[in-house]
């Protein structure tokens, strides 16, 4: 496998360690760590669940894009994407020019354990179910795939050890 070169970015479904393990990997790599929903967060001074309400869907999916601009400027960083971010085949394109795509993958049991007790998911409000993230992963997990350079399952692991992991390739 080729090292990895640019920015690296983690994708996946929400719940798998994306930003866990964006710190994790900024600091064995020694690379600054963008969070791009934080980062939409701070920008707007609302949180994810907000803006879904007040904004939509269709207006934080338009952020996410918008923040890939200014990534783009930047030197290459550890990019902790949403778990929606590259259902735009736009925002893909750009990411592979860019750096190096790395889907972190779980099951939907694993997801269901980590994210059981949160309430700042708003696609899963009012669906917080085994099934429905099995639904919701499935649909999406093609995408996800085809986006990837590296694929990377993190079941039973630690975010450290994903890092190790990714540490390996670059």
């Amino acid at each position: 496998m080729k090292k990895l070169s640019g920015h690296i970015f983690l994708i996946g479904f929400m719940g798998v360690g994306k930003s866990a393990v964006a710190s994790e990997l900024s600091r064995k790599i020694e690379k600054t760590e963008i969070d791009t929903d934080k980062f939409i967060e701070n920008a707007l001074k609302m949180s994810i669940p907000e803006i879904f309400e007040k904004k939509g869907e269709a207006y934080f999916r338009t952020c996410e894009s918008k923040i890939l601009l200014r990534i783009s400027q930047l030197s290459p960083r550890v990019v902790s994407c949403g778990g929606g971010f590259v259902m735009n085949e736009k925002n893909v394109k750009k990411m592979k020019r860019m750096g190096t795509i790395i889907l972190l993958k779980a099951s939907p049991e694993t997801i269901y354990e980590r994210l059981k007790d949160t309430d700042d998911r708003p696609l899963l409000k009012g669906n917080m179910n085994v099934e429905y993230i099995s639904k919701l992963m499935s649909e999406r997990m093609p995408i996800y795939e085809s986006a990837a350079d590296v694929i990377i399952e993190t079941d039973g692991l630690t975010p450290n050890d994903v890092a190790q992991k990714i540490d390996r390739l670059v």
